[in-house]
């Protein structure tokens, strides 16, 4: 089935009153890998999205195979734009509030914040993740520019430079233990973490220099300047941030959640389902750490199974 577009290429209104296949809820990385996976399956597929990467405060991104370097927001664009030359696939600019099985029991009503209802017979949502940084002044400002939470994404265009990890807690110190192949590293620990014996000795190992005093602010390119006044020139800072998921639908379905390191997640199988049957999880809301190559990664294994669900039926759930 194609859906009609009008003279001025937008998607008629009426289009979106029959049950759609499957709704994507989460238009970015893993979203889009999912919904190409079903478009080219020939199935009726609509995507929803609130437009709130979580990647948008970098500008380039790197380690995914053939786009090393690209500009985050061209990925996705390139990646809407493929997507939306198939005929079957419907996209939505905004935000899905709720989400709830289908009274015929055939998939899921989902309900945007303007109020519109859509029905698709698979859910998949690749609603993400939101970072919350610590309180210190002038990091929030610096974050995806000079201030990072992902080594591989970010750390060997430091050129081997000074490397600051400001704790936040002790998943910090696998950061700090981390970064020495990246470049020279400093441990300001600012009263969130404290290295026992073995971990000190390990910091040692590696090299890494370790700061007590506490942090006044971050000022420069990612220079840490302490509350003594004393300051510290970084090359880039990297931060280990607490997560939370950036919609409540998977919640609100029943969705079991699992708590991982750096925060809450989906809990799905290998094939990216959740515990709620005909629901799918793919992209950082259905992993414990995630970068661009992992999402689209999770997105595609999600969208194939998601096709097959509507093939061969459900399997027992995760």
């Amino acid at each position: 089935m194609t859906i009609p577009e009008s003279q001025s290429g937008a998607t008629p209104a009426a289009a979106f009153d029959a049950p759609f296949d499957a709704i994507i809820v989460g238009g970015s990385y893993a979203g889009l890998s999912a919904a190409t996976q079903l478009a080219r399956a020939r199935r009726r597929v609509l995507v929803v999205d609130g437009g709130q990467r979580r990647n948008r405060y970098a500008s380039h991104s790197h380690g995914f195979l053939t786009q090393d370097g690209s500009g985050t927001a061209a990925i996705a664009a390139e990646g809407k734009a493929q997507l939306m030359a198939y005929a079957t696939v419907a996209w939505l600019d905004g935000t899905a509030v709720q989400a709830a099985a289908s009274s015929d029991g055939d998939g899921y009503d989902v309900t945007l914040a303007d109020g519109m209802r859509v029905r698709g017979r698979r859910l998949v949502l690749a609603t993400g993740v939101i970072d919350e940084l610590p309180p210190v002044d002038g990091l929030a400002e610096r974050w995806g520019g000079s201030v990072f939470h992902c080594p591989y994404c970010h750390g060997y265009e430091l050129e081997q430079g000074a490397i600051g990890v400001l704790a936040t807690g002790p998943l910090s110190m696998h950061h700090a233990l981390m970064l020495p192949d990246w470049g020279t590293v400093t441990f300001f620990l600012n009263g969130a973490f404290e290295p026992d014996g073995a971990q000190l000795e390990q910091l040692a190992a590696r090299g890494v220099t370790v700061v007590r005093a506490p942090v006044a602010r971050i000022a420069g390119v990612a220079d840490v300047v302490m509350q003594d006044g004393s300051r510290h020139a970084m090359a880039g800072l990297f931060v280990a941030t607490r997560t939370r998921l950036a919609s409540s639908l998977a919640g609100e379905l029943g969705c079991t959640l699992e708590e991982g390191a750096m925060g809450p997640f989906v809990r799905t199988d290998e094939q990216k389902a959740s515990s709620v049957p005909g629901v799918f999880c793919c992209g950082d809301a259905g992993r414990m750490a995630g970068s661009v190559a992992f999402a689209v990664a999770d997105g595609a294994m999600a969208g194939v199974a998601a096709h097959r669900s509507l093939m061969f039926g459900l399997t027992p759930a995760a």
